[in-house]
Parts: structure tokens; C-alpha cells; sequence
């Protein structure tokens, strides 16, 4: 057990007893050079590290007043909303001037405070010496960053640290890799159940016929084929006094947006247009549904006539599927006739056009019972993986925060 000491800073606590206490001037200096990203290619300054900017948002903003970084600079955005985005700079290049620019001045591993300086409790620190009016305005300048105390280990112990630091956290980005990469795979699977089975259905032995339509290919030669106008009817509802507003989500989701968020929505003053949405309505946003906006509203309330409002006498959650089937094909994509990039236009007189299989309805009920179980253990295991995301990323902030302010020793 090594010995301890107050630090004497706040966020950091104790520290080992063989350990000094310094400010950040006394550490760095300021590189303030100005010069321009057509002469220094442009980079970014991400809670990644430093970064180039992609080639076209380099070539359409391009900009004369920016600043230096040099190979092994320490980078940071000064604004509170950007709090973790800094890192040492494998490049020399240019940012834009809200980044503040750091040159080591003095004896040190500057590993070792890159890994400090991305430790939450630094950026709450580094928020509270900032000034400002709101979140998106409130900076912290050098004038104040350079009076922030930091712990100072000896340089072999800096190096110990950051050398363990940068194992250890590449093993966890590792696992953490994976399981993306595993629930990214589950959620092709639920989208290939649902493409396969509204198309297929469920007996493999079926029959088969050419439906004639490109998307669906192959399908039981005793389904039909019936445009959306003889199945679907296009529905304008009045809006009560207390409704909420509702939203059509990406992910399928219908619900009132006080169920979600509120924040980063657009509100209409005036609400021209609107209409009332009952629950157990299919609907299937104007602008969206190509991304999978496309469900059954688990709300009353209204919406903006960008929402078609549809009902029928088919099984609407087959409707539902075999809508998303389209959306997850880019079949909407292919046949956008629009210049919005990544959009289509979906109002009724499109979806009533479109070719849609129609199996009976005993079997309709059984597809969507199938999907549905397949959708909900699909999730639960999805649920579980973005759990372990959730306690690999607690740990991660925790070593780090361990390690670099000395309460954990790195084992010789």
C-alpha cells in the first residue's frame, strides 16, 4: 500500500505521497499562431483525437483564420459543450480558433497527460474556469486554463502510466469493437427476418411463382399482388384541444415526443395543417419513412401532415413490415424522384401506387406473430451487449481516472 496526500485539488483527491502538484502553464505554452488551411491542411479536434477533415467540408469551408498545430501539439476545443474533445496531434495542420493549443514546454510525457486531460472530472474542472452566457457560448480560455492544478508524477511513473493506459484501454476498445460489431450483425438479422418473411412467408415448402415485382422477387403462388389504393385508405382525422404532438421515429417508433425528448425538435407556431392520430394507426412519414419511420402509433394525439395517417382491413402490422422490408432495401432510395439528398418523397399518392403482397389474412397474423417473437429476443440480447457497452465504458473512465491521479499503481 503506497503512501497517500491530499492533493489539494478538488477533483483530484488524494494522490501518491512522492507525487508534486503543478499548473498547466507551467507545464505547456501557448502556441497562438495564425495562418490559413490553404497553406495547412484543416483538422478537427474530436473527443477521437485530432483529426483531417473530410475533403469536401474542407474545400466548402475554407478559411484564412485559423490556427497552428504542430506534430505532438495538445490540442483542445474550449467550448463546454465539446468537454473531452482534445488530444495530441499526430499532424500539423490547422483548426478553427475555438480550439486552444498547447506546446510542451518542459520535461514530461505527454502521453500521460492526454490521458489526464480526458478523464471527466478534468472536463468538469476545466468547464468551471470558463465564462460565459449559455452552454454553447461558455469557453474556457488560456488566461484560465493555465492557472488549473494537476497532478505531477515523476517521469518514469508518467511513462508507466501511459504506457499501461494505452494497453489496457486498447484491449477494452477491442471488446467494446466487437460488440458493436455484434449488435450491428443482430440488427441485420431482425431486418433480414422481417424482408424474408413478408416476401417468403413462412412455409418452405410453398409453392412458388414470380410476383413480377423486382423488390419482392419469388413469393407463394397463393398470394396476390394488389396496389396500396384497393388495400390501404388514406385517413385526415380532426385534432382535439389537449392533444400532444407525435413523432415517427427512425426506429419504427410512433409515440407522443414527450415519451422521448423534447429537445431538437422544430415547433410550428401555427401548426397549419395538422391532424389528429388515434392509437393502433399505421403511419408512414413523408420524409423518413426511406430510414424506417414507419409503425403503429401507441399514442392519441397530432401530427404534421408530413405523417400519412393510414388504416385497412389487412393485418396493419404486415402492412407495417412490409413497408420497413422497402425502407431496409433502399427500394424507396431507388425510386426516389427527388434532388434531397438521402430522401424520398412517401406521401399517399406513392404509397397507394405501390405493389404490395398480400398473403391471406390467417397467414398474415401468423408472419407478424413470427417477427415479432424473432424482433423481441433479438432485442433482449441486444439490450444485454449495449449493457455491456454501458459497464466496459464506466470501467474505461475509471482506470483511467485510477491510474492517473496515482490511486492505482502500475505493477512493475
Amino acid at each position: 500500500m503506497r503512501n497517500m496526500k491530499d492533493s489539494g485539488i478538488e477533483w483530484v483527491g488524494e494522490i501518491p505521497s512522492t507525487w508534486g502538484v503543478g499548473r498547466i502553464g507551467g507545464l505547456y505554452s501557448l502556441r497562438n499562431q495564425k495562418v490559413s488551411d490553404r497553406d495547412y491542411p484543416p483538422l478537427s479536434v474530436t473527443n477521437k483525437g485530432i483529426l483531417p477533415q473530410l475533403e469536401t467540408a474542407a474545400k466548402s469551408n475554407a478559411h484564412d483564420d485559423r490556427k497552428l498545430v504542430r506534430i505532438g501539439d495538445f490540442a483542445i476545443n474550449s467550448r463546454s459543450d465539446r468537454r473531452g474533445s482534445c488530444g495530441i496531434s499526430p499532424y500539423e495542420g490547422s483548426v478553427s480558433l475555438i480550439n486552444t493549443i498547447l506546446a510542451p514546454n518542459t520535461e514530461m510525457v505527454p502521453q500521460y497527460y492526454d490521458w489526464l486531460f480526458h478523464t471527466i472530472q478534468f472536463g468538469d474542472e476545466f468547464y468551471k474556469w470558463g465564462h460565459g452566457i449559455v452552454d454553447d457560448l461558455w469557453t474556457t480560455g488560456w488566461q484560465d486554463m493555465k492557472k488549473i492544478l494537476i497532478p505531477v508524477p515523476s517521469i518514469e511513473e508518467q511513462k508507466a502510466i501511459a504506457h499501461f493506459l494505452d494497453g489496457k484501454c486498447a484491449e477494452i476498445d477491442a471488446t467494446v469493437s466487437e460488440i458493436e460489431s455484434q449488435i450491428a450483425s443482430l440488427e441485420l438479422f431482425k431486418r433480414s427476418v422481417v424482408t424474408e418473411t413478408v416476401t417468403k412467408g413462412l412455409d418452405c415448402d410453398a409453392q412458388m411463382i414470380d410476383s413480377g415485382i423486382q423488390w419482392i422477387g419469388m413469393m407463394p403462388s397463393h398470394w396476390r399482388i394488389i396496389r396500396g389504393k384497393y388495400i390501404l385508405t388514406y385517413r385526415q382525422k380532426p385534432v382535439r384541444e389537449d392533444d400532444g404532438v407525435i413523432t415517427c421515429f427512425r426506429d419504427g417508433e410512433v409515440t407522443l415526443r414527450s415519451n422521448r425528448r423534447e429537445e431538437g425538435f422544430t415547433m410550428s407556431d401555427k401548426e397549419i395543417g395538422y391532424q389528429g392520430i388515434d392509437v393502433g394507426d399505421l403511419v408512414v412519414h413523408g420524409m423518413d419513412g426511406f430510414a424506417g419511420s414507419i409503425g403503429i402509433s401507441d399514442s392519441r394525439g397530432k401530427a404534421s401532415p408530413v405523417l400519412n395517417v393510414l388504416d385497412t382491413k389487412q393485418n396493419k402490422r404486415y402492412i407495417m413490415y412490409y413497408l420497413r422490408s422497402m425502407a431496409y432495401s433502399d427500394v424507396f432510395l431507388a425510386l426516389a424522384t427527388g434532388i434531397r439528398v438521402r430522401s424520398c418523397d412517401l406521401r399517399w399518392n406513392k404509397l397507394a401506387e405501390l405493389s404490395y403482397p398480400v398473403p391471406p389474412l390467417d397467414e398474415q397474423e401468423a408472419i407478424v406473430n413470427h417477427i415479432d417473437t424473432i424482433i423481441e429476443k433479438t432485442d433482449a440480447v441486444i439490450f444485454d451487449k449495449k449493457a455491456q457497452l454501458q459497464t466496459l465504458d464506466e470501467y474505461k473512465k475509471s482506470i483511467i481516472f485510477e491510474y492517473v491521479t496515482g490511486k492505482k499503481e502500475v505493477c512493475a
